[in-house]
C-alpha cells in the first residue's frame, strides 16, 4: 500500500480535532463575550462552561487520548515500511469510531452507544499493534 493510504485517515482523524477544537472555541467565546463566564473562573480548567461548551470541550479532550496511540503506530508503521491492506483498513476502521464516537458525544451524548464506539476504537487500535508488534518482533509480512 502507498504512504498516502495510510495516512489519508490520519488527515482525517486530524482535521476531526481541529474541527471539534474550532467548534469548542466558539463556544467558549461566546461564552465569555456574553458574561456567562470569566476568565479567571477557567483560570485552572475548572468546570464552568456551558453544558454545550463543555460538551464540545470534552469530545475534543477525547481527541487527544486514545488517537495518539494510532498516530504512534502509523508512524512507526511508515517508518518500518510495515503496512498493507489490512493496516490501512484498521486504521480507516479506528477513525470512523471516533468519528462515530464524536458525532454521538456532541449530539445525543448517549453514553451506552458512545462507550460502544470508544470501545471498539480501542480493540482495533489495540489490534494494530499487535500486528505491527509480530511484524516487527518476527519479521512477519
Amino acid at each position: 500500500m502507498s504512504v498516502t493510504s495510510l495516512l489519508i485517515p490520519v488527515f482525517v482523524q486530524v482535521t476531526l480535532t481541529f474541527v471539534l477544537m474550532s467548534w469548542m472555541w466558539s463556544h467558549r467565546v461566546g461564552a465569555i463575550k456574553s458574561g456567562e463566564v470569566k476568565f479567571t473562573d477557567v483560570s485552572l480548567r475548572e468546570p464552568v462552561w456551558p453544558k454545550r461548551a463543555m460538551q464540545i470541550g470534552n469530545c475534543f479532550q477525547n481527541q487527544l487520548e486514545t488517537p495518539m496511540l494510532f498516530f504512534v503506530v502509523v508512524a512507526l508503521a511508515l517508518i518500518t515500511r510495515m503496512t498493507g491492506v489490512v493496516f490501512v483498513t484498521l486504521a480507516w476502521a479506528f477513525v470512523a469510531t471516533r468519528l462515530v464516537h464524536a458525532y454521538i458525544h456532541t449530539g445525543t451524548n448517549n453514553v451506552k452507544a458512545r462507550f460502544n464506539a470508544m470501545l471498539t476504537g480501542v480493540v482495533i487500535l489495540g489490534a494494530m499493534w499487535v500486528i505491527f508488534a509480530i511484524r516487527i518482533l518476527f519479521g512477519w509480512p
